[in-house]
């Protein structure tokens, strides 16, 4: 059984790997906190097929996710405010008072809990997957990164990162076939 004293014994690792991906100590260490909270909350789930640090950094890996999820969501309010003056308020209407441009419609708590479980699904598919392919994919599809700086980050050539995400959508497709349009037992 992983212990709390283990769990916390891997947190400089956790902090170098999250700053690494977001190059922002205070994003980094919360991320980091709520992967060790995680973590202790579900200990008694491990069963030790992998190392505890191979563990963590999968949870850490899907908290990163979240993570550049919730800042590509977000926009400061001081720095909208700055920016925002009459002229740009005004450019967002036409001359009826309209909007220049429709706004996207908005879902409601059904579609958000289909996507809410989709993304469950995702995530236990990317777990399936070999570290390195899951994370070549996540970093593309997900966090949307260049070729050459996942080849970087993941010390790989461009051929072997195309390899990767070929195996990774492959895996992928197959896994959400079973787990999530019913070809299977979830």
């Amino acid at each position: 059984m992983i212990t709390p004293e283990l769990i916390e014994a891997e947190r400089p690792y956790l902090l170098r790997y999250a700053l690494a991906q977001l190059r922002d100590r205070q994003a980094a260490d919360e991320v980091v906190q709520e992967t060790l909270l995680a973590a202790l909350e579900s200990r008694k789930s491990f069963v030790g097929k992998s190392a505890p640090r191979t563990w963590l950094t999968s949870i850490l890996r899907f908290k990163l996710i979240d993570a550049v999820r919730r800042q590509s969501r977000e926009v400061p309010l001081e720095s909208f405010e700055d920016t925002l003056d009459d002229a740009d308020v005004d450019a967002l209407f036409d001359a009826s008072g309209h909007w220049q441009h429709a706004i996207r419609e908005w879902t409601g708590p059904e579609q958000e809990l289909v996507a809410k479980q989709f993304w469950e699904v995702f995530e236990r598919c990317a777990q399936v997957m070999p570290r390195r392919t899951a994370m070549a994919f996540v970093m593309r599809e997900v966090i949307g990164m260049e070729i050459a700086d996942i080849c970087n980050n993941l010390g790989i050539t461009a051929t072997n990162c195309s390899v990767l995400l070929y195996r990774a959508r492959m895996s992928l497709r197959e896994c959400l076939e079973i787990r999530w349009l019913g070809g299977g037992a979830a």
